[in-house]
This record gives C-alpha cells, sequence and structure tokens, in this order.
C-alpha cells in the first residue's frame, strides 16, 4: 500500500462521508484556481494547510513526501514562463513580466494541489469507488477501476519482493548488473501482470460474476453542519480575498 493510502485509512476523517470532503477538498481547490493569485492563493494555502495539520491530522512528513512531487511539476511549469522565444532582444531572454507570471501560476497551481491532497490524504479509494455507481457513473466503468485498483498494489508487492531477490543476489553491484535486473524485473513484471489478471477473472467466475461487482459500502451519513463550515470557510476565502486585494499592492 502506498503511504498516502495508507494514511488515508488511518485518518481522522476515515469515516467521513466521501462527499463532505470532496466539497472541502475540490472547494479549495477550485478557489485556487479561481481566486486572484495574490492574495487569493495564498490565503488558500494556508487555510488547505491548516485543515491538513489541524482537524485532519494529517503528519507534516507525510504531507510533505507527498507535496514535493507536484510541487516539482508546479515549479517545471513555471520556469518557462520566465523567458521569451524570439523577439528585438534576442532568441532567447527573460520576458518582462516573465517572473510575476511565473509567480502567480506557481502560487495557483501549488495552492490548488494542496486541496486535491486534502482529499487525497483523507478519502480512500475505496471509499469514493463504490458511491460513484449512485452519481451516475456506469457500473462497468467502476468495476474496471476496482479491478485495475486491486491489480495496482499486487504489482507493486512483487515488484518489491523481486527487486528485494535481485538485490540479495548482488544483481546490483555494478552498472552492467544493474541493467540486466532492470530488464529481468519489467519482464517478470509484464509476466505476472497477464497471470495475476487471468487469476483474477478466474477467480470472479467461480463466484459467480455476472458483470457487477457487489462491493460493501459502510453506511455514513451526510453531515449538514460540516457542509455548513466548510461552505462558511470557502465564502469567508473570497470575501477576504476581494478585500484585502483592494488594500494590498
Amino acid at each position: 500500500m502506498l503511504p498516502i493510502d495508507a494514511a488515508a485509512h488511518s485518518s481522522r476523517w476515515r469515516r467521513r462521508h466521501p462527499l463532505e470532503k470532496a466539497f472541502l477538498g475540490f472547494g479549495l481547490t477550485l478557489c485556487a484556481v479561481g481566486l486572484p493569485p495574490w492574495p487569493g492563493a495564498v490565503l488558500v494555502a494556508a487555510a488547505t494547510l491548516a485543515v491538513l495539520l489541524g482537524p485532519a491530522g494529517v503528519p507534516g512528513r507525510q504531507l510533505w513526501r507527498a507535496f514535493r512531487i507536484p510541487l516539482g511539476f508546479c515549479v517545471t511549469g513555471a520556469v518557462p514562463l520566465l523567458f521569451e522565444v524570439g523577439g528585438p532582444r534576442g532568441l532567447v531572454a527573460l520576458a518582462p513580466d516573465g517572473p510575476a507570471h511565473a509567480v502567480e501560476l506557481l502560487l495557483r497551481t501549488a495552492s490548488a494541489s494542496l486541496g486535491v491532497l486534502l482529499f487525497a490524504f483523507t478519502t480512500p479509494v475505496s471509499d469514493v469507488l463504490p458511491r460513484l455507481v449512485r452519481a451516475g457513473v456506469p457500473a462497468p466503468v467502476v468495476d474496471v477501476a476496482l479491478v485495475m485498483y486491486r491489480i495496482i498494489f499486487l504489482l507493486l508487492d512483487s515488484m518489491a519482493k523481486i527487486r528485494q531477490a535481485q538485490a540479495a543476489r548482488l544483481g546490483h553491484t555494478t552498472r552492467a548488473a544493474t541493467w540486466r535486473s532492470l530488464a529481468g524485473l519489467g519482464a517478470t513484471t509484464f509476466v505476472r501482470a497477464f497471470d495475476r489478471a487471468q487469476r483474477l477473472q478466474s477467480g470472479l467466475a467461480g463466484r459467480g460474476y455476472d458483470g457487477t461487482l457487489r462491493v460493501l459500502v459502510p453506511a455514513c451519513a451526510v453531515s449538514r453542519r460540516f457542509l455548513t463550515a466548510t461552505g462558511v470557510l470557502l465564502a469567508g476565502l473570497v470575501a477576504l480575498t476581494l478585500v484585502l486585494e483592494r488594500f494590498l499592492p
């Protein structure tokens, strides 16, 4: 199991309805994208961090490990805005408004990523997928997603065991041995993926699979108090941004 999935299953909000957490997480994401970067994205990022580290109880170290990957993509996307190609100042030159645009993009994308991580750190995928059928998503699409979600972890576990076996047999001592081990890892994982899929299909057929995976979904009521508090938070962020935008440069 991935660290973010383990954190979601052990989250304080594990028993809350996914709709509540989706409203909060994706609402903050929409605010980060729709509000002005300054001060809107900064306020959204601060509020999201406060919720993650406070009521949601996400450890700071785990949050940073998960956030640094999308943050790298955010930085990579912002760097090209610093330059302009062609023009009177040369083939490649610094753009006049490049730093401002780069910072705005970085603030928007970073704060939006925190909103998505809020949902991911508090809601296991196994709680979301079965409820998508009630939301109108076709059942076969949800079934395929559930099966793929299961196979991904099986393959990751198989890859970890193969790498451990290769390391025990000195398969990573030299560069040539490392490349041979990687090739063997890829080939073995490819074969095992088809074997796992065939065994899964046989197991489903033996249990009377008729085209629909019936999963027991724990009963969970939607909290109106939580939804109200979330609406107040989002409205407060919007109002505070519009007020501060008049006074801040």
